[in-house]
Parts: C-alpha cells; sequence; structure tokens
C-alpha cells in the first residue's frame, strides 16, 4: 500500500476537507493517518492524534485489535487526567521535570494531555509556557525526546518549502506559530531550540483557545544560530551555520509564507520570538497577504493595552489625557506602544498623532528624541520626541519630568528600576501603573514586592512572568500578569472562523476591548486588570467572537452572512477533549464513540456515519 501523496491535483474531498470553520472532520487527516485507523492494531496508540490509552472501551479495543496491548482497566478522561496531575504534584520534581512529563504526553495522547491542561490551566500554563518554558527552551536539546512540530531548514530544504510542509497529517491547518529562534524572550539566540516556543503556543491556542489539535503546527524556521557555545553543543539539532541575513533570510521568509498560502489559505501564521527591526519589516511585508500576525509586536501591544485602559478607569484618567513612559524600545515595546496609541486614536476621539505623544520612550541612551544626536532604528523614529523635551538619560530625571500614570518596562534588562524611580513615579501620580513585563521572571525590571513594598501599596502592578503575592504591613497585594495568553488564542480562533483575509489594527482593538470588558468592577476596585486565567477558555471565546464581527463588519472576513450570534458561531466550533461544545457544557456526555475525529464504530439507527462528528461540530454548519 503506498503513502505517495500526489501533489499535482486535489480532489473535491481535500478541497472541502480544507474548511477552516468546520474543524476536526475526519476526511481532513490525510489518507496515511487514515491508514493507520483502517489497519488498526499497534500503530493506534502510537499516533498522538488517535491513542486515547485506557480511555478506550472494551469494544473499541476488541474492533481495533488493542486487547493486550494496554492494560484491562478502562478508565475516565478524568481518571487518566487524576493520574497526571499526581504525577506532576510529586513535591520533589523540578518545573522542568514537570515540563517535560507534560511534553511526553503530548508526542503520546494528545487528547489526555488537552483534557489536563483545560482542567488545570492555572497549574499547567506556567509549565507549558513562560516561565518555564525560557528554561526549557536554553535547555531543549538535552531534554528532547519527540520532534512535536515541523524543522525547516533554509540550508536543506530551500525550494523545497511546499513539499516538506506536505508532509504534516493534516490537509486543514488552521494555526500555525512560527519563530526562528533568534528572540527567546529575553534570552537571546537560541537556534532550534527555540521550537519550544512554537510548541508552548500552540498548546495554548489549543488549550487556551479552542483549536483542534490536529489543525495545528508548530515550526521552528532554522536559518542558522550565531551562538558559539550552542552550536559547539554535541547536543545542538539545528544547522551549525551562522544565522542569514538581509534579502537571503527574507527569501527563506518569502517562500515559506508562499508554501502556506499555496496549502491553507486560510490559516493564521503567527510569528514569534524574531528578532528587532527584523520582525517589524516581515509583518509590514506579509501582513497584506495572508492571514498573519506577530505576537511579539501585536499580541504583546493589545493584551498590554487592555490592562492600561482597564488601569487608567481604576485610576480615573481620561485616555486621552494619559502620560506613558515605556523603558525598552525593542519591537515588544514599539509594538505595545502603537497599539495604545491606535486604541486612543478608535476610542479617546483623538488623532494617532496626539496619541503618539502621549508617549515617552526610552531605550539604553535615555529619552529618545530627534535632538540627542544618534542614528535611530527605523521602528524608533515615530516616538522620537521633537516637540522641545529636553534629553535626559536617567530614568528617574526622566519620570520627575514626564509624571506618568504608567510606567511599561520592555528592556529585558533584568532590575533595572531602582527605590528612587519608583518613589518618584509614586510622588507623581496617585496610583500609578508599574508594568514590568520583561520575561523571563529574572528579567523583569522590578519585582512585586520591591514595587509595592516602594509604592507604600499605592500602585497598580503586572508584570510578564508571575510573582507570588507580597504581604506588606497587614496588607495581601496580588501581582497581576499582563499575559499574552488572554489576547492570541483568541484573535487567531476568531480570525480563522471568520476566514478573515488579513488581521487588522480594528480587531486588535477590539480585542483589547473585549479583554477590558471581562474584568468585573469588583476585580477592577481589587486593582486586578486581567481576568483570572482559570476563566481562560471563556475569555478566549468572548476575544474570539469580538475579533470575528470586527472581521466581518471591517470587510475582511469571508463569510457570506454574519451569524445571529458570534458567541454562539465561536462556542459551536470550540474543540474540547471530551467531545462536547462549550455551549452544552454543562450537560450530561456520552463518551465519545471511536477515535477521535473518525466516524463511530456503531452509529446509531437511522443516522449516518459520514455526518457525525464526536466533537459536536457538524459536518456542515
Amino acid at each position: 500500500m503506498s503513502f505517495h501523496h500526489d501533489t499535482r491535483s486535489e480532489s473535491a474531498a481535500d478541497l472541502h476537507a480544507k474548511e477552516v470553520t468546520s474543524p476536526g472532520l475526519w476526511k481532513q487527516r490525510k489518507r496515511e493517518v487514515k491508514q493507520v485507523e483502517e489497519q488498526a492494531g499497534a500503530p493506534v496508540i502510537w499516533v498522538s492524534w488517535l491513542n486515547r490509552g485506557t480511555n478506550f472501551s472494551h469494544e473499541e479495543r476488541q474492533e481495533l485489535r488493542l486487547e493486550g496491548l494496554l492494560p484491562p482497566v478502562v478508565e475516565s478522561l478524568d481518571l487518566q487526567a487524576e493520574r497526571v496531575m499526581c504525577q506532576l504534584r510529586e513535591e520533589k520534581k523540578t518545573d522542568l521535570m514537570r515540563y517535560s512529563i507534560l511534553n511526553q504526553l503530548l508526542s503520546s495522547n494528545q487528547t489526555l494531555f488537552y483534557k489536563v491542561v483545560m482542567d488545570n490551566l492555572e497549574y499547567c500554563a506556567p509549565l507549558i509556557y513562560t516561565p518555564t518554558v525560557g528554561e526549557a527552551c536554553q535547555k531543549f536539546d538535552h531534554i528532547y525526546r519527540a520532534p512535536l512540530g515541523l524543522y525547516l531548514s533554509a540550508f536543506q530544504h530551500r525550494g523545497r518549502f511546499e513539499q516538506v510542509l506536505r508532509n504534516w497529517p493534516s490537509h486543514n491547518v488552521q494555526i500555525i506559530v512560527i519563530t526562528d529562534g533568534s528572540r527567546i524572550l529575553g534570552l537571546g539566540d537560541l537556534g532550534t531550540n527555540g521550537i519550544g516556543i512554537s510548541i508552548g503556543k500552540v498548546a495554548l491556542y489549543v488549550g487556551g483557545g479552542g483549536f483542534h489539535p490536529e489543525h495545528s503546527l508548530p515550526v521552528v524556521l532554522d536559518v542558522g544560530c550565531n551562538r558559539k557555545e550552542m552550536v559547539q553543543d554535541a547536543f545542538y539539532m539545528g544547522e551549525r551555520r551562522e544565522r542569514l541575513e538581509g534579502e537571503d533570510y527574507y527569501g527563506v521568509v518569502e517562500e515559506f509564507c508562499t508554501a502556506v498560502k499555496k496549502l491553507w489559505p486560510n490559516a493564521l501564521l503567527q510569528a514569534r520570538s524574531v528578532g528587532g527591526t527584523v520582525a517589524f519589516e516581515i509583518l509590514h511585508r506579509h501582513r497584506n497577504k495572508l492571514l498573519c500576525f506577530n505576537d511579539d509586536i501585536q499580541g504583546t501591544g493589545a493584551v498590554v493595552t487592555s490592562g492600561f485602559v482597564n488601569g487608567m478607569k481604576f485610576q480615573k484618567t481620561e485616555l486621552q489625557d494619559a502620560r506613558v513612559v515605556f523603558y525598552g524600545a525593542g519591537s515588544s515595546a514599539v509594538g505595545v506602544a502603537d497599539s495604545i496609541a491606535t486604541f486612543m486614536e478608535h476610542k479617546a476621539g483623538i488623532s494617532w498623532e496626539e496619541a503618539r505623544k502621549r508617549i515617552y520612550m526610552v531605550d539604553s541612551k535615555g529619552l529618545i528624541t530627534t535632538t540627542r544626536g544618534d542614528h535611530l532604528a527605523e521602528h524608533k523614529k515615530r516616538y522620537a520626541r521633537d516637540d522641545g523635551t529636553p534629553d535626559m538619560k536617567d530614568l528617574k530625571d526622566i519620570v520627575a519630568h514626564v509624571k506618568p500614570h504608567a510606567l511599561i518596562g520592555l528592556s529585558a534588562a533584568g532590575p533595572s528600576w531602582p527605590e528612587p524611580v519608583i518613589r518618584e513615579l509614586g510622588a507623581s501620580v496617585d496610583c500609578p501603573l508599574i508594568f514590568p513585563l520583561s520575561n523571563p521572571t529574572d528579567k523583569a525590571e522590578v519585582t512585586a514586592e520591591n514595587a509595592y513594598k516602594w509604592c507604600g501599596g499605592k500602585c497598580v502592578f503586572a508584570s510578564g512572568s508571575p510573582f507570588q503575592p507580597v504581604h506588606l504591613d497587614g496588607t495581601t497585594y496580588v501581582p497581576g500578569q499582563a499575559n499574552n495568553v488572554f489576547i492570541f488564542p483568541g484573535v487567531g480562533f476568531g480570525a480563522v472562523m471568520a476566514k478573515a483575509s488579513t488581521v487588522t489594527d480594528e480587531m486588535f482593538v477590539a480585542a483589547s476591548q473585549a479583554l477590558a470588558d471581562c474584568v468585573t468592577e469588583e476585580q477592577l476596585q481589587a486593582k486586578q486588570m486581567y481576568p483570572n486565567i482559570k476563566d481562560l477558555r471563556e475569555v478566549s471565546a468572548k476575544v474570539a467572537a469580538a475579533v470575528a464581527q470586527a472581521a466581518f463588519e471591517g470587510g475582511v472576513s469571508g463569510l457570506v452572512n454574519a451569524p445571529e450570534y458570534w458567541m454562539e458561531y465561536i462556542q459551536d466550533r470550540t474543540w474540547w477533549p471530551d467531545g462536547r461544545t462549550t455551549r452544552t457544557a454543562g450537560c450530561p456526555l456520552q463518551p465519545p464513540n471511536g477515535l477521535p475525529g473518525r466516524p463511530p464504530l456503531h452509529p446509531p439507527a437511522g443516522h449516518h456515519a459520514s455526518h457525525h462528528h464526536p466533537s459536536g461540530v457538524p459536518a456542515h454548519p
């Protein structure tokens, strides 16, 4: 039996299989995966998409020839997940060990992996992403067990990207997260070890946002690595060459994007941890050619904007009057500044130019102005002040001059806001926003404890990585976390389910507003700028509904008609590992019959198997 994929033409069934608003259809799997199901036997439990381990019923084990290959007990997903959580919670384990356990599970049983993650988001999110993913990426070549994604080499695969992408076993890829490993969090160039970022992001797109796991694809684009100690390590798994630069690099990205557009025209491509000026250039070149966004620039921008909006609401500061100082002027910082300025333009009734003047940006040389005499990177120029503001280098002097309502750090410089800066900030504005957003935790510009202590508790604090509650003078302060996970799963799911052709600024404005609205008045008065991460699925659905509606109203949606209720439209397409839909989450459930996504082994009388989908998503919505 041949596993060859004919690339010359695609059947009508294949084209229907790429219908992105109908996730989880059995026909969306490629032939080689279907053959595993049809032939049955041991390979079924070797494929992570198909395997359910001890959750297979006795009837399924007989029909799929799995008897004897599994322990005899039949277990519920709940019991399986409880066992995994017992393993994770063992006291002697480090977070990196827990990360490895979860990745091993992801490589063997995706249904169970996502059951564990979704039921324990508050516990698992820091393990599969920040802060643990930072250490995991640094050591990924040493802890490697399974690929968990696609590795594209600019040196071996150049000119054949489309062919290599066709090796992925799904006709219908909806979400792709790609990194070139050049700027992983605040850790610099990690080469192909950076795939840990793509794997973690995809896990949150599925676990936190509702994508079907079979339609998700983590990718690392290997364009070389300039970190000598890494490429000289015997276990390093990438190309041992210097990074491509300039048009050679952009040509590789162009070929990749062209191949994605051809194979999966409605998929969302999210770039992550791509360095500096390059990130802006890629976004500029491709954002109107295919459905894509940059999470460092736009995702970070949207989530910080949401917290900023709630912070101004708490302060009772009108948006058009707000003053913001940014410490750090890289791609993430400029992305956040752009997002805040765009939100002001849309919601505060002022021009983008007026909004830009409310923002003061500081880099390693001090306040960015047109008069300080150095050459500025292109992305910094629009925030270079030309209004006679004096050139200043010391952050305390800048804070004293500007009297900002918010101080936002995206410098990756580690502790760099000393006590005099924080005290000056608190003296200028009552209850200022202090957002040290650099990741991982040891890169944060100030700790939560010091921020609360030096401000006498009179500040609104949110960081990029989590901090423990702070006890000060009889009061407990709970630090917030401006985590991109509150934005990108919903933006991605909403854009894909709206069949958007591009991700517009208006869609990000809608996302920021929807996230801000998820915070209750009670939470706001407790200085909580973001919702609880345990509510991420509900938050993502609200963000997705707002984004999808903004896409339709903005004329970039491929849907012919708007749904009557956008929230229901999103919920009906959200994947859950136990086969429910969000809107039936409170109803008693029958366990899914057959393999996830497969027609039932024994369909009910009068029910045709080809129209059944155990996820609850109809084959023809």
